[in-house]
């Protein structure tokens, strides 16, 4: 067989196979996250640096890049490409603009993102530009991020804000919700609430629609935000974590320039020199990545805030915890994919370190922690023996990870 006809036969298999999934009623392949995401908003610049760039992404111990701001070109956007895969980094580029099938691709490239808080008026526009990505690149994800829950109604173009991502999910056909919320965390300002009610509803309409989610949270000081500590960073995630999360980013990585923003103080400063936000990162990711395996096999079933004072045995009824000594919690209840239960045990403080009495419903035999230095299950450790009952140290804003077998 010549190689011109080899080449036509080639082409017709192609052909026929489209129209066999067209005639079977098949559609494109969509996204699916099979490990935990630990990103960013704002890339670093496509200057003569862009090596040491990567490379120090993933020294810090993120696993996505999430592009749009420094690579922009496609000879930009494939440059990133190849050095994402070099450090074994994962990368969503921008596809804003062009026809999807156009866009640079390739193997370190997890998706393209369209919008960033758009109005639910620009819904029907973004479903049909996910539903071309979905066709042109099969299995890559067309991300959207929302508005958070403070946006003005106005801006969301709903009466509500579950309406907003209600609808959102409904019109779109999304395969990840995301969504950011920059919570004030300082003496006369405390945003955390609203941090955990966003989080909320988000969580709802993801378990509905069988999707994951994601969120981005504040690493800098802008406009009244204040400058977070490394236990504020903690708060936000492992909040974000006990509610179900499968990806959560930081705002920003590298220090956007403008009004906003005079300050600096993102992962990176606008001149490439890292922050103490990077050795913070760092350390945080590194924990995140070993946790990440066993975060992706649960589902969420509860999510319970206990305040201090609070009765936790009557919150706490029907979940693998029987009781908490009186403190700040929130405790997020989860199925595993093996059958057990998942407890993922926060201190609400910021600010306090905390030590709480814990009782489980299971036999401490039947009860291991996640090791977040080694991903592995170990057992249960009482981390202060000669007190009665099995105390657990939770450092300011912590969460431990936990499963429980019947």
């Amino acid at each position: 067989m010549t190689h011109t006809r080899q080449m036509k036969w080639a082409l017709s298999l192609v052909c026929f196979a489209g129209l066999i999934q067209t005639s079977l009623g098949q559609t494109p392949a969509r996204f699916e996250q099979k490990e935990f995401v630990i990103s960013f908003w704002v890339d670093p610049p496509a200057d003569e640096q862009m090596d040491v760039h990567y490379r120090r992404i993933a020294e810090a111990n993120f696993t996505v890049v999430l592009g749009g701001f420094g690579a922009t070109t496609p000879e930009q956007m494939k440059r990133q490409l190849e050095l994402c895969e070099k450090y074994g980094l994962k990368v969503i580029l921008p596809g804003r603009q062009g026809p999807a099938d156009q866009l640079p691709d390739g193997p370190a490239c997890i998706g393209y993102i369209l919008k960033d808080e758009p109005t639910a008026a620009e819904f029907p526009e973004l479903a049909a530009r996910v539903k071309e990505f979905r066709a042109a690149r099969p299995g890559k994800l067309a991300l959207i991020n929302l508005f958070p829950s403070y946006a003005p109604l106005s801006a969301l173009g709903t009466p509500s804000y579950d309406e907003h991502v209600r609808l959102f999910v409904e019109q779109t056909n999304t395969d990840v919700l995301c969504f950011d919320y920059y919570p004030m965390m300082t003496p006369d300002a405390d945003g955390r609430q609203g941090y955990c009610e966003n989080l909320e509803v988000v969580r709802r309409h993801s378990l509905q629609a069988g999707i994951p989610f994601w969120n981005f949270f504040n690493t800098m000081p802008f406009g009244p935000h204040s400058d977070p500590t490394e236990a504020q960073l903690c708060w936000q995630i492992y909040t974000s974590l006990a509610y179900g999360a499968k990806g959560v980013l930081y705002f920003c990585y590298w220090t956007p320039r403008g009004h906003e923003f005079p300050k600096g103080g993102a992962i990176i400063t606008p001149e490439g020199r890292p922050t103490r936000h990077y050795e913070q990162a760092k350390r945080i990711n590194a924990r995140l990545q070993q946790l990440g395996p066993t975060l992706m096999k649960l589902t969420s079933t509860q999510v319970v805030r206990i305040k201090p004072k609070e009765d936790s045995r009557a919150l706490l009824k029907g979940t693998p915890l029987r009781s908490l000594s009186d403190g700040d919690y929130l405790v997020g209840i989860f199925d595993h994919a093996d059958g057990r239960q998942g407890v993922l045990l926060n201190n609400y403080h910021f600010a306090y370190t905390a030590w709480p009495t814990v009782k489980f419903a299971a036999d401490p035999d039947k009860i291991v922690e996640i090791d977040p230095q080694t991903g592995e299950e170990v057992p249960l450790r009482d981390d202060s023996p000669d007190m009665p009952g099995l105390q657990l140290s939770l450092d300011a804003g912590e969460g431990r990870l936990f499963l429980v077998s019947e």
